[in-house]
């Protein structure tokens, strides 16, 4: 073999491999490439005269051919439908466990206590009236309207029997009966019922009492405590 020059080019550099066909394809491509190889001999002469080879085997072999291809496509359908049916899969299965903040900026006041000697039964997220608020997690409208001192108010039931209830809205996003995922709008921040001024009255219940957002959030990842109101009883007095 003749030893390249140094100064003769280098006719290789810069090709690029021919990527192999995936193992699912791999023997229909074969097959075909063999099949078309075949129908190209014939056409071109290879043997001692094309006209002399019988329709019936032409036929056979573009009968072939075509056989292949299909299998070929089928093989590919089947993979995109498992590959599209595996991340849906993976899609549905992570957002049941998903919370998420209800507000984006806000003022964490009136923690859950005693306040003025009664229970205050939730968290004030104070934020500027008509400001969007949203689902911390998904579930099922039970309730979309006037609920006495809470003012406008959703409640949302969640899969696993927990309700969330935001207080206070200036305007609801959401009917009654409508099934909401987490992130999704539920109404404006207002100063509507018993309010002091414009903010979000956030409450949780399980089995039907209330209890401290604070904790239960941060176990689901959500630390909703940006601020705390302190000396009670000097806001109390005044």
């Amino acid at each position: 073999m003749r030893q390249r020059l140094s100064s003769e080019p280098d006719r290789y550099r810069g090709r690029r491999r021919v990527p192999t066909p995936p193992r699912s394809r791999y023997a229909a491509v074969v097959t075909t490439a063999l099949v078309g190889a075949g129908i190209v001999a014939i056409g071109a002469g290879a043997l001692p005269d094309a006209k002399s080879v019988s329709p019936a085997v032409l036929d056979e072999l573009k009968a072939a051919s075509t056989v292949n291809q299909d299998t070929a496509d089928r093989a590919d359908a089947a993979d995109r439908a498992t590959r599209d049916n595996d991340r849906t899969k993976a899609g549905d299965s992570a957002e049941p466990d998903v919370w998420l903040l209800p507000l984006q900026d806000y003022e964490f006041h009136s923690p859950y206590g005693m306040r003025w000697g009664k229970l205050h039964t939730g968290v004030d997220l104070v934020a500027p009236e008509g400001t969007p608020y949203r689902a911390i997690h998904g579930g099922t409208v039970t309730k979309a309207g006037w609920f006495g001192g809470y003012g406008y108010t959703v409640i949302v039931e969640h899969p696993d029997g927990s309700e969330a209830i935001y207080g206070h809205s200036s305007a609801l996003s959401v009917r009654e009966g409508q099934q909401v995922k987490v992130g999704d709008q539920l109404g404006l921040v207002g100063n509507t019922g018993h309010s002091y001024g414009s903010h979000l009255h956030l409450e949780l219940h399980v089995k039907g009492e209330p209890l401290d957002p604070v904790p239960w959030l941060k176990d689901r990842g959500v630390d909703i405590q940006v601020q705390i109101e302190a000396h009670y009883s000097d806001v109390a007095a005044s």
